[in-house]
């Protein structure tokens, strides 16, 4: 038997490390659209899951959005089973909604995620998203302008809808995902969309990024990962210091306390009046600094203005020492 190809243990090792501890009995489910990083994420997960005593199973999901997607999706299903993953699905999903195609094919793709680890009652999803898409997440989140939550990119764990979500490969360099599947003789997809320049990712991935490592050095890519890395970190203390902040903020007619609020650090305050305004009903998505920045405002700028109008109709006021709902 001949040594192991360095790239195919390194996603094995990364694949190992996040199902190591991972709670509960069911299977784990790996996202797989044919592409290398998610079909070498699903050959290691093929290996290292019964090694651990897992069922390892797969969903690609069929967008519906390029001429031939259903016999690729039944591709990607029937090799799956050649390669022992089981329970192994291919979804078909309609992408509608607003956002851009690329949102709306997002958002279609996770519910389906979603909706096949309930179906199969899975310990977790894998996403093979990689280091090189973590830096290119970092620089999108810069042209934004975005906080520390931005730039912190994807993290290695979050909970949609209650069902874990795991990046094992956030550690792994894009091209050791393809050299991967060279190694084990896999011929992944490349999706066109990848390469399309409408899309301001397939622009930062064939321009940005490679002019980045061209002036600063390989490195660049692992630098920008970690970054996101230190940062989620940071993130994840302040939201901490936040929550028992909001709690402590609370007035008993569910209002704010303005002498309490004014007492914080501004990045914490900032973070309590955006967990508030959510709570309120205001939509994750429509809320943005603007709206935060106003509401903070109620507390270290008052001068008598009226109410700040948070999404979806929500008009907040100061009055009596408090901020509230009116």
């Amino acid at each position: 038997m001949g040594a192991l190809a360095p790239p195919v243990a390194a996603v094995r090792v990364a694949v190992r490390r996040a199902l190591t501890g991972l709670p509960g009995p069911g299977p784990v489910l790996v996202a797989c659209s044919g592409g290398a990083d998610s079909l070498a994420l699903a050959a290691a997960t093929a290996f290292v899951a019964p090694r651990l005593g897992r069922r390892a199973g797969l969903v690609t999901v069929d967008h519906g959005l390029q001429h031939g997607s259903a016999g690729r999706a039944e591709a990607v299903a029937r090799w799956a089973g050649e390669q022992g993953l089981d329970p192994v699905e291919a979804v078909p999903v309609r992408v509608t909604g607003a956002g851009g195609p690329e949102a709306a094919a997002r958002t279609a793709r996770y519910a389906a995620l979603v909706a096949a680890a309930r179906r199969h009652d899975a310990a977790a999803v894998l996403l093979g998203h990689t280091r090189d898409d973590q830096a290119e997440t970092v620089l999108l989140a810069l042209a934004r302008g975005a906080g520390p939550r931005g730039l912190a990119g994807m993290p290695e764990r979050r909970e949609l809808a209650a069902v874990p979500l795991l990046r094992p490969l956030l550690d792994v360099a894009r091209a050791d995902t393809r050299a991967a599947c060279a190694a084990l003789g896999l011929i992944p997809w490349d999706d066109p969309h990848n390469a399309d320049p409408a899309y301001a990712r397939s622009r930062v991935r064939a321009d940005l990024l490679p002019a980045l490592v061209d002036a600063l050095g390989p490195g660049v890519v692992g630098n920008l990962a970690r970054t996101a890395a230190l940062l989620a970190a940071d993130t994840a203390a302040l939201d901490e210091l936040a929550a028992a902040a909001l709690a402590g903020a609370r007035a008993a007619d569910g209002g704010l306390t303005v002498d309490a609020l004014a007492a914080l650090p501004a990045a914490v305050r900032t973070r309590v009046l955006q967990a508030w305004a959510r709570e309120l009903g205001a939509p994750p998505a429509a809320l943005s600094h603007r709206h935060v920045t106003a509401l903070d405002a109620l507390v270290t700028d008052w001068h008598g203005q009226g109410p700040v109008h948070l999404p979806g109709g929500i008009p907040v006021c100061r009055h009596a020492g408090r901020l509230h709902a009116a």
